[in-house]
This record gives C-alpha cells, structure tokens and sequence, in this order.
C-alpha cells in the first residue's frame, strides 16, 4: 500500500496517509512518460513563425535589365529567391505543433510520475488548504513549514480556490493546479508536490 505523509498548515506531521495502489503506486515507463512530456510541451507551442515568399515580398514589378547583352544571368525580378531582399523558398510557415496522444497514455504517465514522487518522497499530502483573504505572507509562512524553500512546489488543489490562486501568484517557484487539470508536465516541472486531502477523490475519479 502506497503512503505518504500528511501534515497541517502549521507543519505539524498527522502521519501516513494510504494512497490508491492504482494510482501511487505504479512502475515508471520512461518512454511513455518522456513521449507524453514531448507533446504536452509541443502543444504550447505557438507556430507563428513566417516568412515571405516570392509573391509576397513587396517591388520587383520590373524586370532588373535587359535579357541579352549585359554578360550577367537573365533575370526577371529583383524578387527571385536568390536575390538579396527576394522570397524565401524553403523558410518556415505558420503551423500547429500538436501531436495526437491517446488519453489513456497521458493518465498513465500522470499515475507513473506520482507514483515516483511518493516513492522518493517528494510527495506529501496537505490535510487542508484555507485561505481566507487573498494575502501572501500567511501562504508564505505555511509554505515554509510544508515544503522546502527554494524549491519549484505544485500544490493540487480539488477545485479551484480563487484565495488560493491570489495568495501565491507572486511567489516565485510556486503553482497551483486543479486535480482535474493536473498533467504530467506540471509533475515534471516542479521538485515537490503537495496534494490537499481532498483532491485525492478527485485524482481517484479521473485516473482510475
């Protein structure tokens, strides 16, 4: 049975907290993780690159010189790819990135890389999350009794808490996600994750 420990926003440690075998607890597939990671990252993406070609470089509307008698190549344009300031023949376009992955290969490589989280412990559980007001000191205090300072920390929240949200947005190495948003990027991106008690139904019901 896979555990982890569970501690309060004072940073006082309530013990282990049992975690489903089916998601906490699964064998790490490095290809399928590394083939998710690729594609999630793939998909931000923006694609805007463009460049001009032949026909949309401005000028060039006349022909440069006459075709016969000036010991130089015939040419027709000034805007002939191989002329300086012409189109460009190969460059990139505008394109989407976006690569089709199966669902099922992105909630098992979420389950994996929890499940190497709790193995090297870098994964603990939050018995609570309650902000009242949007300030950022005591988000700051609670981080620093829960979660080493200095670190990248996701906290996995089960809805969205704009308190929450507000409270740790000037922090830096610092995120928050939704059970139901969480992928395995975010996992990857961050050194430390702390799951509120009440996300894990919420973790249950989408990857199980």
């Amino acid at each position: 049975m896979a555990t982890a420990k569970m501690y309060t926003m004072d940073g006082r440690e309530l013990g282990p907290v049992e975690l489903n075998d089916a998601i906490f607890d699964r064998e790490m597939n490095h290809t399928l993780v590394r083939d998710v990671a690729v594609a999630l990252r793939n998909a931000k993406r923006q694609g805007n690159a463009e460049t001009k070609v032949r026909s949309e470089v401005s000028g060039g509307g006349k022909k440069p010189y006459r075709q016969k008698g000036t010991g130089n190549a015939r040419h027709g344009s000034t805007r002939e790819p191989q002329m300086r300031g012409g189109g460009v023949v190969f460059g990139p376009h505008k394109r989407s990135y976006r690569q089709a992955v199966p669902v099922r290969s992105k909630r098992q490589a979420l389950c994996c890389l929890l499940s190497d989280r709790v193995r090297t412990e870098t994964l603990c559980v939050l018995d609570a999350l309650e902000i009242k007001a949007p300030k950022t000191k005591p988000f700051v205090e609670m981080l620093g009794l829960v979660a080493p300072e200095g670190r990248k920390t996701l906290f996995v929240t089960a809805d969205v808490n704009k308190n929450v949200i507000l409270s740790s947005r000037n922090i830096p190495k610092v995120s928050v996600c939704t059970a139901s948003d969480l992928n395995a990027l975010d996992v990857l991106d961050a050194v430390r994750v702390v799951v509120v008690r009440d996300a894990l139904p919420k973790l249950e019901e989408r990857l199980i």
